[in-house]
């Protein structure tokens, strides 16, 4: 018998004026993988505890201020014994078991793990029409009006989205900053968080090709 021959993916593009400009073949071993719930939970977990930051710290009786001599003698006050106002025991003093800046909540996570639960969710987004591809970001000023009246044309109209690019410079970087439902990434910082945090994916052509590079 013969093979069947697999169904090619492809996503529709558009220009940045919001008209069909065509369709654009996607890698199936990044944007069309099986979604697993599970392993993009796991990925989930360990990139925002990884990313925690401790800023709870209780100082102990070795950092607490003063101190430095006993408070009375040892015998013949008729008072209890004490070594320093430092103790925990003192109004002020040291704290018992608080929390510290030495705590390490980080988990390591396999890169091959890592890697396929962003095939997963990048699959998810053009399974649900969320990934919406732009032959190439045609913004002349780095205005927030002339950003919006694009975004405006296209299926994203009024949803949160992330928007790949290259570098910090860019016009359309500079000109998203003031939408509140827009946000940009470097396509060689894609990661599950930022992408499940937004609704829509835009990209253009040559990220695309650069985020195949960079994650196949």
């Amino acid at each position: 018998m013969a093979e069947k021959k697999k169904q090619s993916l492809t996503v529709k593009l558009y220009d940045f004026k919001g008209q069909s400009a065509g369709e654009e073949k996607l890698d199936p071993a990044l944007f069309g993988v099986t979604v697993s719930p599970a392993l993009i939970q796991e990925a989930v977990l360990a990139q925002q505890k990884n990313s925690r930051q401790i800023l709870a710290h209780a100082k102990g009786r070795a950092e607490v201020r003063g101190g430095g001599a006993k408070p009375w003698r040892q015998k013949g006050t008729g008072r209890a014994r004490h070594g320093s106002i430092r103790s925990p025991l003192w109004s002020g003093g040291g704290v018992t078991f608080g929390p510290t800046k030495e705590r390490n909540f980080s988990v390591k996570i396999n890169k091959k793990v890592k890697k396929k639960a962003l095939a997963m969710v990048l699959s998810d987004k053009v399974a649900n029409q969320k990934l919406v591809l732009v032959d190439a970001y045609n913004l002349p000023e780095a205005r927030t009006k002339l950003l919006k009246q694009a975004l405006d044309t296209l299926p994203l109209k009024g949803k949160k989205t992330l928007i790949v690019s290259q570098e910090a410079k860019e016009n359309i970087v500079i000109a998203a900053k003031n939408l509140p439902k827009v946000k940009t990434i470097n396509y060689a910082s894609l990661n599950v968080v930022d992408l499940l945090s937004s609704e829509y994916l835009l990209i253009n052509q040559e990220m695309l090709k650069k985020v195949s590079q960079h994650y196949s």
